[in-house]
């Protein structure tokens, strides 16, 4: 079986029809958005990066290619690959929208995990 198109969107963007699941990737609930807003379908949070992993990165453009491979890193196993396998899957029967709260959404842990699961 084929998988569906994956795209990544900021949470507070509205939600839309075309969106499938929506599945927020972040670890840490985003500020000043209700769950009722979010219209979430799931809050995957083993598929985040590690606290000390987001810290560190901080979303700062220049170390971005060594935080996807960091990144890359974590999921590749423990309760991130069990949860990258869990997103691959849903994708399987469902287009698949991966949330996250972050401003700079082509340098984001969704971004990187658009490119895994596509």
């Amino acid at each position: 079986m084929a998988s569906h198109p994956v795209i990544a969107k900021r949470i507070y963007d509205d939600s839309s029809d075309d969106d499938g699941v929506r599945v927020l990737v972040d670890r840490v609930w985003p500020r000043g958005i209700s769950k009722e807003r979010a219209h979430l379908d799931e809050w995957c949070k083993d598929v985040a990066p590690s606290t000390e992993l987001r810290k560190w990165y901080g979303h700062d453009p220049q170390k971005y290619q060594l935080f996807r491979e960091r990144y890359r890193a974590e999921l590749a196993e423990g309760p991130g690959a069990e949860a990258l396998a869990h997103l691959r899957e849903l994708n399987l029967t469902s287009r698949l929208t991966l949330l996250t709260g972050s401003k700079a959404l082509d340098i984001s842990q969704a971004a990187v995990l658009v490119d895994l699961i596509s």
